[in-house]
């Protein structure tokens, strides 16, 4: 029915439109009542599933990536669809309203999608007060700097999203991977990024000792477009800062073999979908294979089926995150993804 009805419809809009629309549509029927019926439709439960990673407890391996809900508005209804955790975000410190529209692009001769969003939120403040009401799936907290903080300041933004959001998430993402924010990816260089990793693994072990809790896992998302010896340098951070994880990938710069027209190829911004399947699971594999699976991977980029996700599964990564499949192939794919992960180990 989402692709011979929904879909077609939802693509005959705007695709910044399409999406708001589609955020108003899920929040309305839940309040009509019909969260039982897409936990019907769409959910497995099956003790199977279950993945204990970073010390938590997921219900699946499959989540929803961040940027779909930005502001955490719609995490319990969107975990009616039968994701195992969902990554709200990214958030800033102070709200922003992102670079200037048209900002989101479909390609659909390539089953892909371009943004430049450019980290739009309403602050991370105004995030918490939603998150303090009740959750029904453990949350991600995606984390970023406002546009306007220089990089030498950066640090100080993440550490005030992660001091506000530390009661209210299950994990943290520090996202330096974003090419939609001028000069954010410089932070992927290995001294920047160390030094904000251990200082947020410092303020990881203050606030445990404040509230008299666990530390919380932190995970580091990176870009598909890094070269070998920057993973590495990866693979060297992640060890030298004992952060928790690692999320494989975020959009990518690259335009190479697209088949949509010139015009709308070469917009600016990440690139998601399809053309981005194989480079994250070559980027997968090769930072489990080379860390001799050190660390967590959640695996993210081109999952429009349930091979996709059990190959990005078979290349290392513990999870497995959604969203332009999740927009092009509805909220059926993430049930074929459970089911084909039953079968597999049966």
């Amino acid at each position: 029915m989402y692709k011979l009805v929904i879909r077609p419809f939802l693509f005959l809009l705007d695709a910044e439109t399409a999406h708001h629309f589609s955020f108003a549509s899920i929040r309305l029927l839940s309040r009509l009542g019909f969260s039982g019926m897409f936990r019907k439709l769409f959910t497995m439960e099956d003790p199977k599933l279950e993945r204990e990673v970073f010390g938590l407890r997921f219900k699946n391996p499959v989540g929803l990536a961040a940027g779909f809900d930005k502001d955490a508005k719609l995490h319990n209804e969107l975990s009616d669809f039968g994701f195992g955790f969902i990554e709200i975000g990214t958030l800033t410190p102070k709200p922003q309203p992102g670079n200037p529209k048209k900002r989101l692009f479909r390609l659909l001769d390539d089953t892909a999608i371009i943004n430049r969003m450019g980290f739009n939120n309403e602050g991370v403040f105004d995030a918490v007060e939603r998150l303090k009401k009740e959750q029904r799936v453990l949350i991600g907290g995606n984390i970023g700097k406002n546009k306007v903080t220089p990089n030498k300041e950066a640090v100080k933004d993440y550490l005030i999203c992660f001091d506000a959001l530390f009661e209210y998430v299950d994990y943290f993402v520090v996202n330096v991977s974003s090419p939609n924010t001028p000069g954010l990816r410089e932070l992927q260089d290995k001294k920047p990024l160390t030094d904000i990793l251990k200082k947020l693994k410092r303020e990881n072990k203050k606030l445990a000792e404040k509230y008299k809790g666990a530390e919380k896992p932190i995970l580091l998302k990176i870009a598909p477009d890094l070269t070998n010896d920057q993973l590495l340098d990866i693979i060297s951070i992640v060890k030298s800062s004992k952060i928790d994880g690692v999320i494989a990938t975020n959009t990518t710069i690259e335009r190479k073999g697209l088949k949509s027209h010139l015009t709308l190829a070469e917009e600016k911004g990440g690139l998601s979908g399809k053309p981005l399947t194989k480079r994250s699971t070559e980027v997968i594999r090769f930072l489990s294979e080379k860390s001799k699976q050190a660390f967590p991977i959640i695996g993210v980029g081109g999952i429009h089926s349930a091979q996709d996700a059990l190959e990005k599964l078979e290349a290392g990564a513990s999870l497995i995150q959604l969203y332009t499949g999740f927009i092009y192939e509805g909220p059926g794919l993430i049930k074929r993804i459970n089911k084909a992960i039953l079968e597999q180990e049966s």
